[in-house]
């Protein structure tokens, strides 16, 4: 005589069951596996590649271009390598034209980014862990003019700040370049916002109790916590001033305090004066050697940087 088989509401009676419960069927386990895979897009996909080609051409053709002679960027294909192989002749060339005056600028451009982005990296630590931590009066219209400043472009103040470096004696001098570089609306939102997130008031509250002052817990506490944000504030300055363009030319006359973007301007425009000699095939070579630390640098930090750019995305 056989025992009668007790059934759970909703399940079948050949169901099988184990020592806890029912066994959990193979089916429903794989159906759940193949719902949480991320779904195929093939717009994306085709939007992400065009992107993507559109970014790598430029780049491809400069690199392939700055394999070319003078005559060899004319009468071959842009992306596409001409029959003598140019590349260390063109570099070497660079170095040595017009007695090294390429080696100038880029000395110049360091420069201007150690102590421009530097300093502007540093300033936007102090007042970004500042903003953050401290309560005093006027932090909110601190706030709203840091915000008016990040939607303030450049360029709409270079014919102000030229105006006033004039009447105080410092415009061609390398100081009308750095001085103007060492604020960074950007730089200065980015930490504020990656300090409030980063560092943990209980982690500052036990510091003082320990007998730590403010420079301490800052130098010690709070500056290994603010790692990510201080990298991605200067990779974005350091690229700025790199590449900045129109300050210096509002700025500098002598070519001896020309940065390498106004540099290879000069070189380029060669060819459009009287009894200028062109040399574009040193303007390619140029621009391809004046990106190549750019793209070091965002490869080499690349980990801190995307984690810096997350900084305040998500609230817990």
């Amino acid at each position: 005589m056989t025992s009668p088989v007790a059934t759970v509401p909703g399940r079948s009676a050949a169901e099988p069951s184990g020592p806890s419960g029912p066994v959990p069927r193979l089916r429903a386990s794989r159906r759940r596996h193949s719902a949480d895979r991320p779904r195929r897009s093939v717009l994306l996909t085709v939007l992400t590649s065009l992107v993507l080609l559109y970014s790598l051409v430029p780049l491809v053709w400069l690199a392939v271009s700055a394999t070319k002679t003078q005559e060899g960027l004319s009468r071959s294909a842009g992306l596409w390598f001409d029959g003598d192989f140019a590349l260390w002749d063109n570099i070497a060339e660079t170095f040595t034209y017009d007695d090294g005056v390429f080696t100038r600028w880029l000395l110049n451009t360091l420069l201007y980014v150690g102590l421009g982005a530097g300093g502007a990296t540093f300033l936007a630590v102090l007042g970004g862990y500042a903003l953050a931590k401290f309560d005093f009066p006027g932090r909110r219209a601190v706030f709203a003019v840091v915000i008016g400043a990040v939607a303030v472009p450049g360029t709409a103040l270079a014919v102000p700040t030229f105006l006033m470096f004039s009447k105080m004696g410092l415009t061609n001098t390398p100081w009308a370049v750095i001085i103007p570089s060492l604020i960074s609306p950007f730089g200065l939102y980015l930490m504020w916002v990656f300090a409030t997130e980063a560092i943990p008031a209980e982690l500052m509250e036990a510091a003082r109790i320990d007998g730590a002052g403010e420079v301490r817990t800052f130098f010690t506490v709070a500056l290994p916590l603010l790692a990510p944000g201080i990298v991605t504030v200067l990779l974005f300055t350091m690229v700025a001033t790199w590449n900045n363009y129109f300050l210096p030319l509002v700025m500098l006359k002598d070519p001896d305090w020309y940065p390498l973007t106004l540099g290879l301007n000069a070189w380029n425009q060669q060819a459009a004066t009287a009894g200028g000699e062109a040399v574009f095939n040193l303007v390619v070579t140029g621009s391809l050697l004046t990106i190549l630390p750019l793209v070091v640098a965002f490869l080499l930090l690349q980990k801190y940087w995307q984690s810096g750019l997350a900084a305040g995305s998500v609230k817990e």
